[in-house]
């Protein structure tokens, strides 16, 4: 009891220090020229300061390292804060000036690569590929994550709401029923703890937003610990409950690959950028997605506990209505109507 306590209490650090962080460092990016100007493709409409992941990724990393000093989780993650440093200092300079495409993901794989001891004792998939070929699997499915993550966070509130509901879900998880797994729940609950704290300033009207010193560390620490839950058996979980990330980024892709569009460009095509261009809120578009994200914390947790395949077709029928929800009726032709 005492060690649940001192974890919980690692946790409430965590939400503080980033709700804390987050706040001073809005005046002072300000103050810096930091801010996310409206254009074309972006959701927002004023100015607003862009580096919010400082705190986040800070609190993260600083509580990481004292799970792992005290023994809470092994010492084999601090690769993985590594990883996740390196990808903060990249990222932060590409928020600054933008970099190259490349240098990003060469970034991303060197992280990664330091990520894969933590999970290369385990099978992702489950046995079906060799491990060579598993490993380089999920490589390539890690670096997915870190990619989809950055780019569904377009709006108020969404990238953080996502990042709690996959922590809570991990959290609950990996601590209660079948899919117990202590080295996961510690890492998974600060994560969670430090999402929340950030959407305190960024729930919409955001008054800082994540950047991608911000979004792309914490879709590699999530990555990890999704991973990790594949690797330690419990697919289900890992699959379920970032499902809506992984549907509205990769049917995405499909699109816009099949209109022959550039890829590496920005753009305003996601499901639920279209629900903000019909004119619904950035505060509405992040509870439909709470929402949804909550059933399918439930239908993780099923899942892993004996009802495996109501849940995971639950799931996909969750997933399948919300992206229905936010894409909304075409217009005449097929496309969209901008908001004027």
């Amino acid at each position: 009891m005492r060690s649940v306590a001192l974890i919980a209490a690692i946790w409430v650090a965590t939400g503080i220090a980033a709700w804390a962080g987050t706040g001073a460092l809005i005046p002072l990016l300000r103050r810096a020229a930091m801010l996310d100007q409206p254009n074309a493709r972006s959701s927002h409409s004023v100015p607003t300061p862009r580096g919010g992941g400082i705190a986040v990724i800070g609190a993260i990393l600083a509580a990481w390292l004292a799970l792992i000093a005290l023994g809470w989780a092994g010492p084999h993650l601090l690769p993985v804060v590594l990883g996740a440093a390196i990808l903060a200092a990249v990222s932060w300079i590409d928020d600054r000036r933008s970099l190259s495409p490349l240098v990003r993901l060469a970034a991303q794989f060197v992280a990664v690569g330091f990520g894969l001891v933590v999970i290369a004792p385990g099978p992702v998939f489950q046995g079906w590929l060799p491990p060579l070929l598993d490993h380089a699997g999920a490589a390539l499915l890690w670096v997915w994550f870190v990619n989809l993550f950055n780019f569904m966070d377009g709006i108020d509130g969404l990238a953080g709401s996502e990042a709690a509901a996959i922590g809570l879900g991990l959290v609950l998880g990996a601590s209660v029923g079948a899919g117990s797994d202590p080295a996961v729940a510690a890492p998974a609950g600060a994560i969670a703890a430090a999402a929340i704290g950030f959407l305190v300033w960024n729930w919409a009207p955001a008054r800082i937003f994540l950047g991608d010193v911000g979004s792309v560390p914490l879709g590699y620490l999530l990555g990890l610990l999704l991973l990790l839950s594949a690797a330690h058996g419990h697919w289900r979980l890992a699959l379920i409950l970032p499902l809506y990330f992984l549907a509205d980024a990769t049917l995405t892709l499909l699109r816009r690959i099949a209109r022959r569009e550039r890829i590496w460009r920005p753009h305003r095509e996601h499901f639920y950028q279209q629900a903000v261009r019909r004119g619904l809120g950035h505060a509405a578009v992040a509870w439909r997605l709470a929402a949804a994200n909550g059933v399918l914390i439930g239908c993780a947790w099923a899942a892993e506990n004996g009802r495996s395949g109501a849940a995971l077709a639950a799931a996909a029928i969750v997933t399948g209505l919300l992206l229905a929800a936010l894409a909304g009726r075409p217009q005449r032709g097929g496309t969209v109507a901008e908001k004027p």
